[in-house]
């Protein structure tokens, strides 16, 4: 087995559910004999502020379509899996395209719509 360094086991922490994360936390009680949860709490205030900034949600907005709204309406399709009605109508109209994602997943789907001319906001 590969040996983890602190960010990738931080970056696996990430990937697990609650109830994964408390089977590893009994593991570790188990195995080592520690109560993780004590150093996680000692350093709990600074971590959180750390996390917080990393684990931000925010939304993509579609302001304009611009001027080639077809290319901007297969982009909308990809992104969300919505029909073309449905794409077509927040090409038309403006309005979110996907809610509560990672800031990088947002950086991502807003380079795709402004490479096809539309004009979109992370909030």
């Amino acid at each position: 087995m590969a040996k983890l360094n602190a960010k990738d086991f931080i970056a696996s922490l990430n990937e697990m559910s609650l109830l994964e994360i408390k089977e590893l936390v009994d593991a570790m009680k188990e195995e080592y004999g520690i109560d993780p949860t004590a150093v996680a709490v000692a350093a709990g205030p600074v971590a959180a502020g750390e996390a917080a900034d990393d684990n931000a949600t925010v939304t993509v907005t579609l302001k304009e379509a611009g001027a080639t709204k077809v290319q901007v309406i297969k982009v909308i399709r990809d992104i969300t899996g919505l029909g073309l009605m449905e794409s077509k109508a927040i090409a038309d109209n403006g309005g979110a395209i996907k809610e509560n994602i990672s800031k990088d997943e947002a950086n991502d789907i807003k380079a795709k719509l402004e490479e096809a001319g539309a004009t979109v906001e992370i909030a």
